[in-house]
């Protein structure tokens, strides 16, 4: 496959590719990353690209699947760092937290897109309100307004 051709059937695809694993993701930067990772991929194997009757739904289904493997191997890394840290915990108080913690996480999940993005910024990545404001597109008070709600909705689920 030529360069040309690469860079009209695959790179056109960038903006929409992008997409994709956002919303799989759930995270710009996993996504930006996902994307490059896959490009990187294309490039590779260009050669055997010739053969491809659509580039798009090929492209897609490679993303996915990269997709789907970074998940697991965040949640392989999370369990492990999660087990070797509570070594010191009987294995009922163990499936106790891990529980409460999936909950959590479906809590999250289930949170309008608005409010998870607000929370996520400032409880997990640590940013200010300010810079969370910014960020997610909002003033600071709808930034506080949101996340207490989103804080809220979390308490009354678990």
């Amino acid at each position: 496959m030529t360069e040309q051709r690469f860079h009209s059937d695959y790179l056109t695809l960038a903006e929409s590719l992008y997409r994709i694993a956002y919303y799989i993701l759930e995270s710009e930067a996993e996504a930006e990353d996902a994307v490059q990772e896959l490009y990187l991929k294309l490039w590779k194997m260009r050669d055997a690209l010739d053969g491809i009757q659509n580039p798009k739904a090929y492209a897609i289904r490679l993303l996915k699947n990269q997709c789907i493997d970074r998940i697991r191997r965040a949640s392989k890394e999370a369990g492990a760092q999660y087990d070797s840290a509570d070594t010191q915990y009987s294995p009922d108080e163990r499936i106790d937290a891990r529980e409460r913690l999936d909950k959590v996480l479906e809590a999250v999940k289930a949170l309008p897109e608005r409010q998870r993005k607000i929370l996520i910024l400032r409880t997990v990545d640590g940013l200010s309100y300010e810079e969370t404001a910014r960020l997610a597109g909002c003033d600071y008070l709808t930034c506080r307004v949101l996340l207490s709600r989103a804080r809220a909705k979390l308490k009354t689920i678990v």
